[in-house]
Order: C-alpha cells, then structure tokens, then sequence
C-alpha cells in the first residue's frame, strides 16, 4: 500500500509527540494540570490527520507545530510557573517571574498565524494580501481569547486547584499580557515568514 510522503511526516511528528507525552505525564508535577496543558497537542493532530486529504500543511508549518506541541509538553510536566528553563531565562535576563509563560504565549500566536495562514490560502478562502494578514491575526487574538476564557472556567470550576493551570505567578494583568504576547508573536511570523512559507506551500500536495 502507497504511503504519501505527507503520511510519513504526520507518522514521524506522532511518534515525537508520543515520546514526547510519555515523558512529560512520567515527570508530570500535576497530573490533572497536565491533563489541561497539553490537550491541544493531541486535538491538532487528529484535525491534520482528519484534514490531510483536502489540505496539507507545508514542512515550515509542521516543524512549528511539533515544536509548540513539545512546548506545551513541558509547560504540562513542570507547570509553567517552574519549568526549569524558565527559572534559566529570569536569572539571565535578571527578570521578576519565571517567563516560560509568555514563551508559550508567543508560540501560541506564532506557531497558529503560519498553520491559519497556509489553511486559508490552501482552502482558498481568502487571497494574499494585507486583509489575509489582518485576518490571520485577528484568528490567533481569537484563539488567545478563547484559552483565556477556558483558564477562567477552570478556575470558577476548581478553584485554587487551578492556580498551576493559570501561572499567573501574581500578576493581575497576566491575561493582557498573554493576549498581547500571543498577538506579538502572530504579528512577528507574519513579517519574518510569509515570503518563506509562501516558497513551500506547493500548488498540490501528494495524498
């Protein structure tokens, strides 16, 4: 039976994020808050399995996800408020809060403004230009909202229980500052990218 060579990247990025989930749930400081992180990592997946046919993310795309899935892995193992690297990050940088939160919050816009990017120009829903990009980054302040209102239900729902789930690490203002970081780094892959992503995105993909 042929096997794409599309269907070998996904086999290859399932493999990666196997690994990748089993060592993080091993290590997981908080199995019900790991549970919460990294659930969009196994959601993504099945949509570009699901999609695969009718749309096929270009290597640039699926090399982000697989990193912003890893991402999600780690902050799911250590909470984002002590992952390691982040305590690495506020000593060098000589900041007040460990900031591997805001790089997931980067990532959250980052990763989501090249996928979004390439669907809608693969969908043929609307043309390059500067109201494809527009759209785009209204789609990931869209999504950073939505995660924010999903933190919020968590934590009507579970109380301090939820306090590893939010990572606010006391700062009132940390929803602004997700949203914010989330729109910066859609904003950033949109200038440094699209000529890029633009060169890989091919007329058509194999099935």
């Amino acid at each position: 039976m042929h096997v794409s060579a599309y269907t070998r990247r996904l086999v290859w990025l399932g493999l990666v994020w196997l690994v990748g989930l089993g060592v993080s749930f091993a290590v997981a400081a908080d199995r019900a808050t790991w549970a919460l992180e990294v659930v969009p990592a196994p959601i993504v997946f099945a949509a570009l399995v699901a999609m695969r046919h009718r749309w096929q993310a270009s290597d640039l795309a699926l090399a982000l996800i697989g990193v912003h899935g890893l991402v999600l892995m780690t902050g799911g193992a250590y909470t984002y408020a002590k992952v390691p690297l982040g305590f690495a990050f506020r000593d060098w940088l000589h900041l007040a809060r460990n900031p591997f939160d805001r790089i997931g919050h980067f990532c959250q816009g980052f990763v989501p403004a090249i996928v979004l990017r390439e669907l809608v120009i693969g969908l043929g829903l609307i043309r390059r230009g500067t109201f494809l990009a527009l759209a785009v980054l209204a789609f990931c302040l869209a999504i950073s909202a939505a995660y924010e209102l999903i933190e919020f239900a968590a934590a009507q729902a579970l109380g301090q229980g939820a306090d590893a789930f939010l990572g606010t690490q006391g700062d009132p203002w940390d929803t602004q500052w997700d949203m914010l970081t989330c729109l910066v780094g859609a904003a950033i892959a949109l200038a440094t990218l699209s000529r890029i992503d633009d060169r890989l995105i091919a007329p058509a993909r194999d099935g």
